[in-house]
């Protein structure tokens, strides 16, 4: 994986600019600490950072290509599972290739195709290509929005960058935020509007979407979403298909030419995700390297609840003894949680998931010091319906139960200001109205089909940008199987009784893989990503938190009521009566996302418009 940045101006000749997107370029050397490369043009100015997985001679970037006489130059991150189908197709075409790397075919792929040539992608991808002859310059960004893409369009100049840091670094660029920006990072955080960066000016570019940018300013447009059709195959051939998919798209996601593991937390996931790298390494005569994720003193004070029954321990075991892999176990302690908030929420460039965020990017570095390339389990829940909202009727985000008591947290003047609740209620609408219908499904069916839609949109979007950011922060390409295209396409128009076969979460794919994995770990109750019980940590956060709001400088002050906030800090988090976001963001992890609000604001110089 990169980073990928740069600048796009038609009012003024920047090729002489160079130090500016150096600087630019410059703040992504976490995604990228390989390489670092600059091209420059009169009206064009992109910027890489390159981590080296494929051909790491010959990837180079940014990459420039001649075709009838006619320059094109790219940016690319990302990566394609595709890479020597489409090399075929090319070559049989005429083209040449003098490298290896996926970043040549992938240019040649626009060469051909232009536009279309997203189509015949299969893989993670944010790439940029300018045009010389014709001066456009076009972005693209993968269909489940694995790779990020950020950008700013202001007075006829363009900014680009994988994260809104690099935006950030060009002069012309102030850090702001409006009601608009605040109102979502209130009501909706950690998640973010599809499409909007949250601070004034900052855009994102969707999954599935494209643009251009040109003398005739910017056009955008969707090229890809799933399709309502009728689901046709039977049950057993529902079955084989997912089987078939879900392994290809593992296999394929092996590729590397640097060293490579897999997450493991003895979860139905990554355990699919492991057995089957560990059978291809076994079959090659390697052994397959495993990591997972725990915390100092953790099974002293685990608490057993509704979402998390059981510690991972015993699960994973099973796994490293069934497949053979090699272990490591990653404890991560109390005092690091605390210590990695600040550079987590610095590496998302927004207040996250708190200790959730700063735990993975713990273990990512620690990975890192042994492989560049890691496999890990998101998405699955999303595409098969694994989470408790699944079974349960909903309004509004399933996952925030807490607008209520956000809105009551804010000072009065906010309150009226924010209008959270109506903010929720229309970015909720605007979620689900473009959720693709099912002429005469029955009303039930259409509901749950918008729930995987906005769970798609909103939720899988929220961990994958963290998967993303953490794993770059610590340098370390993770690619997620179960985000590949043909799954969940084929798996969206399945009837929920085939995908909840057995009454169980995630039936479907339990069945797919049934004789791949131990029965034990084949039928094990779901468990969320483990978070610390520890009371240390709980203390810890706490005293940062109070120091914090002992500066009467500090944001917090300005957003939320006094009494409350004392009693918050007072009570480790337990006067908030229900989580902030999801199933993990509750007591001490309120306190951890406040912490990240007030470093955000102070770090980045937030400038708060009263508007």
């Amino acid at each position: 994986m990169c980073g990928i940045t740069g600048w796009i101006d038609f009012t003024q000749s920047i090729e002489n600019r160079k130090e500016i997107v150096e600087g630019m370029t410059e703040t992504l050397k976490k995604r990228g600490p390989d390489d670092g490369n600059v091209w420059c043009s009169t009206h064009a100015l992109l910027g890489h950072r390159r981590l080296a997985v494929i051909d790491l001679i010959g990837g180079k970037q940014p990459m420039t290509k001649m075709h009838q006489n006619k320059s094109f130059v790219m940016v690319y991150n990302g990566e394609l599972y595709n890479t020597e189908e489409l090399r075929q197709q090319l070559l049989k075409r005429g083209y040449i290739f003098t490298t290896q790397s996926d970043t040549e075919v992938l240019l040649a792929s626009f060469i051909e195709w232009k536009e279309q040539c997203v189509d015949y992608l299969n893989g993670i991808f944010a790439f940029a290509v300018w045009d010389e002859q014709e001066e456009a310059f076009y972005a693209f960004r993968d269909r489940l929005g694995v790779k990020p893409f950020f950008f700013s369009l202001s007075e006829g100049s363009f900014l680009f960058g994988s994260e809104i840091k690099a935006i950030l670094a060009h002069p012309s660029v102030k850090p702001q935020i409006d009601r608009q920006g605040l109102a979502a990072l209130l009501s909706i955080g950690p998640s973010r509007v599809p499409g909007n960066g949250v601070l004034k000016g900052i855009e994102e570019l969707e999954p599935g979407s494209a643009l251009k940018f040109s003398k005739d300013g910017l056009k955008k447009w969707r090229y890809w979403n799933v399709k309502s059709e009728k689901h046709e195959h039977s049950f057993e051939e529902t079955v084989e298909h997912v089987r078939f998919l879900v392994t290809d798209s593992i296999k394929r996601q092996l590729v590397s030419d640097v060293p490579l593991c897999t997450f493991l937390s003895g979860g139905l996931d990554s355990s699919i995700i492991t057995a089957i790298a560990a059978n291809t390494y076994n079959g090659e005569g390697q052994i397959l390297h495993t990591y997972s994720i725990d915390y100092e003193g953790n099974e002293q004070f685990f608490e057993k609840n509704d979402f998390q029954t059981s510690q991972d321990r015993y699960w994973i075991d099973k796994m490293c003894d069934k497949f053979n892999t090699k272990h490591t176990d990653i404890i991560i302690s109390q005092q690091q949680l605390i210590d990695f908030l600040e550079e987590a929420m610095m590496i998302r460039d927004l207040p996250g998931m708190v200790d959730i965020d700063s735990s993975l990017l713990v273990a990512c570095q620690v990975i890192k010091e042994g492989f560049t390339v890691a496999l890990s389990g998101e998405c699955a829940d999303e595409v098969f319906g694994g989470y408790p909202w699944f079974h349960k009727d909903y309004t509004l985000f399933p996952w925030i139960r807490s607008i209520d008591e956000r809105e009551g947290f804010l000072r009065k003047e906010w309150q009226s200001r924010l209008q959270l609740k109506e903010f929720m209620k229309h970015a909720f609408e605007e979620a689900i109205k473009d959720s693709p219908k099912l002429e005469g499904e029955d009303p039930k069916a259409a509901k749950q089909r918008e729930l995987f839609y906005l769970n798609m949109r909103y939720f899988m979007q929220t961990l994958l940008e963290r998967k993303d950011r953490m794993s770059m922060g610590g340098s370390l390409e993770v690619r997620v199987p179960f985000a590949d295209h043909r799954i969940v396409e084929y798996v969206w128009n399945i009837p929920w009784e085939m995908k909840n076969v057995g009454n169980m979460e995630k039936g479907l794919l339990r069945k797919a893989t049934e004789g791949l994995l131990p029965e034990e770990v084949l039928y094990r109750k779901k468990n969320p990503y483990p978070k610390t019980y520890h009371p240390l940590y709980t203390e810890g956060v706490k005293e940062v938190l109070k120091g914090l709001t002992q500066r009467k400088e500090s944001i917090l002050h300005e957003l939320f009521e006094k009494e409350q906030l004392d009693q918050l800090i007072q009570t480790g988090g337990a006067s908030f009566k229900v989580p902030w976001f999801g199933q993990l963001m509750a007591g001490p992890q309120l306190l951890a996302y406040l912490i990240q609000i007030d470093r955000w604001f102070e770090n980045y110089n937030i400038e708060l418009i009263n508007q």
